[in-house]
Formats: C-alpha cells, sequence, structure tokens
C-alpha cells in the first residue's frame, strides 16, 4: 500500500515539474513577443515581437509627423516643417514600454493568459520629442505678426473732429505654444491649429472724449481768433494778436504750462528790448506788457492780456498770443494748467 502511495506521489510530482518546465520554457520563448490587447500610440501591437512592433509604428508614425504644423488667424497663415521643429518619436523606447508592460506579472499569469487568449490592457502613449526653441520662434513669428495694441478714441486737431476708438489683439502666447506641442506630439491632433487671441480694449470710446477733453484751446493764427471749448463743445471766441513776422508763435500741440496773475516780465536778452534786455521787470508796472493774467505755453510764449488793444487781430507780438484785460481775465480761471492748446 505504501509503495502505491509512493508511485502516486513521484507521478504528481513529475507531471508537476514537467508543467513547471513547459510553463518557463512557454514564457520564455515569448519574453520578446507583446501581449495582445497592448497598443503604442494608438497602434496595435499585441503578438507581435520587438522588431516587428517598432516597424509597424515606426511607419504609422512616419506620415503624420513629417506633416508640418499650421497656425491660422482668419486669412493669416504661418507654417514650421517638421524637420524645422526637430520632431523625432523614440519608438525603441515606446517598443520597450509595451514589451515590459507585457512581462508584469509572475510566470503563472502570464502563461494562463497567454494560453487562454486573454489580454493585457496596456496603452503605451506616444514618446514624441520636439524643438522647443524652433516652437518659440514660431510663436513670436505669430505674435509679431497678429498683435496689434488698442487705440484710443482721439480727436483730430484743429477741426476737433471724432476719431473712433479701435479694438487691440494680442496672442495668447503660453496656450499656443501648448497647442502647437500638441499637434506634434500627440497622433491624431490635427496639425493645423488657431492662433488663440486675447482682445484688448481700449481706455478711451468715442463717448469718453468729451470727458477726457474738459477744456481745449484752438488759437487760429490766420485769422487771429482763440477758441474756448467745453466738452468739446465751442463756448467762445476771442480776437487776439499773433506773433510777427520774423516772431512766429509756435504752431503745433502744447498743454498750458503754468499760470500767473500779474506775472513778472523776463525780459529776453534781445535787440529789440532795448535797455530792458535781460533784466526782470515786475508784474502790475507800466513797463511790463504782460498785463493782468499769463498762461505759460512753451519756450516762453503764453497768452497775457495786453492794453494795446489796436494790435488785436494782428501779427502784433514777439511770440506771445494776446488777449484784452478783460478778456484774459475771464479766460484765465476756466482754464487749468495742463490744458491742450493747438495752434493752427
Amino acid at each position: 500500500m505504501r509503495h502505491r502511495w509512493f508511485i502516486l506521489v513521484a507521478v504528481v510530482l513529475l507531471v508537476l515539474i514537467g508543467g513547471a518546465v513547459a510553463a518557463f520554457a512557454y514564457d520564455s520563448s515569448r519574453d520578446d513577443t507583446i501581449a495582445k490587447g497592448v497598443t503604442v500610440a494608438g497602434v496595435d501591437v499585441g503578438g507581435m515581437t520587438t522588431a516587428e512592433a517598432q516597424s509597424v509604428v515606426r511607419r504609422e508614425l512616419q506620415k503624420p509627423l513629417e506633416q508640418p504644423i499650421t497656425v491660422r488667424r482668419g486669412q493669416t497663415r504661418f507654417t514650421l516643417s517638421a524637420q524645422d521643429a526637430g520632431v523625432k518619436a523614440d519608438v525603441g523606447g515606446m517598443v520597450d514600454e509595451a514589451l515590459a508592460a507585457s512581462r508584469e506579472g509572475t510566470i503563472i499569469t502570464r502563461v494562463a493568459r497567454d494560453i487562454t487568449g486573454g489580454e493585457e490592457d496596456a496603452q503605451v502613449p506616444a514618446r514624441v520629442s520636439y524643438s522647443s526653441s524652433a516652437v518659440e520662434d514660431l510663436v513670436k513669428r505669430v505674435s509679431g505678426k497678429l498683435n496689434r495694441p488698442a487705440r484710443d478714441a482721439e480727436v483730430d486737431f484743429p477741426s476737433l473732429e471724432k476719431v473712433k476708438e479701435q479694438k487691440g489683439r494680442r496672442v495668447r502666447a503660453a496656450a499656443l505654444e501648448q497647442r502647437i506641442a500638441q499637434a506634434l506630439t500627440v497622433p491624431g491632433v490635427a496639425r493645423t491649429v488657431r492662433a488663440p487671441v486675447r482682445i484688448v480694449k481700449p481706455k478711451v470710446t468715442q463717448a469718453q472724449l468729451a470727458d477726457k477733453y474738459p477744456i481745449v484751446l484752438i488759437a487760429d493764427r490766420y485769422n487771429y481768433q482763440l477758441r474756448l471749448y467745453k466738452h468739446l463743445q465751442l463756448q467762445k471766441e476771442y480776437t487776439v494778436a499773433v506773433g510777427a513776422v520774423g516772431f512766429d508763435t509756435p504752431a503745433g500741440l502744447y498743454h498750458i504750462q503754468n499760470k500767473a496773475v500779474n506775472p513778472a516780465w523776463s525780459v529776453p536778452n534781445s535787440p529789440w528790448a532795448g535797455s530792458l534786455a535781460g533784466t526782470v521787470v515786475p508784474g502790475g508796472t507800466p513797463e511790463n506788457p504782460l498785463k493782468a493774467r499769463w498762461l505759460g505755453i512753451f519756450n516762453g510764449a503764453g497768452i497775457h492780456g495786453t492794453d494795446e488793444t489796436y494790435s488785436l487781430g494782428h501779427a502784433a507780438s514777439h511770440g506771445c498770443i494776446r488777449m484784452a484785460i478783460p478778456d484774459v481775465i475771464e479766460l484765465y480761471d476756466q482754464v487749468p494748467v495742463g490744458a491742450p492748446i493747438y495752434i493752427a
């Protein structure tokens, strides 16, 4: 009886050992075979050897990876070739990762899976590299072409006609880089991407222009008129004198620099000033031609009162704008420092 049990145990051990040896031999024969159900960059490589898998993956990835990247915005297009982008797929590394996933678990689970036709649920993502500097250069090129600053509404001097504002545009560089990177590295993603932009609003609209220009002065040298505008609406016109020939009142856009009541006169050191040249004449004195009020404009030129009212309506000053004394007193309190004055 004992002899029979010994034979039975021996037979069982031999079967087990034989099965183990067979299982080991079978598993070893598949140590370069990828399990069914495994994909690499979306390509089914189940049941293939690593060499076969590399060949198939390289073939499937090559065509899309060779396509150029196109960035578009409306009708504008920018391209980057795959060569210039330095696109490279790590096919060997992806297949090695697929094989490693196939060899996970124990010899028993692997053999049971393969014999029963089971699958390994593993998806190896694409491993594609590219030149970051090439992508950055493309984004700079797109931004340089598409970026547009917002333009505030303005007034056209001296007509004071309103010029409409314009919205600006700025490329969202970080988002664009991300989109290009996905297009370069993820199979199936379109190789044409739309440039994302942010709309930049102007700070001043046409409706706000009147508030931007509460006071504006327009000096018309040819008609000897000084016009006062409030919120771009004409309030009053004054007859003035302007610079004589050779002493022209400076033309262009300026701003009131300073103001004074009964200002002192720093006499220019010029021959026309005679004995007063280079001196300072106190304000309010008969010798001081700057009567009542002063609004400085530029380089010694300004608006002031005069008692030589016969000069009004003529080119008679040494560069300043002369006004009747009651007029300059009236104007003085309405015009702040910094107010624009356009001399036409």
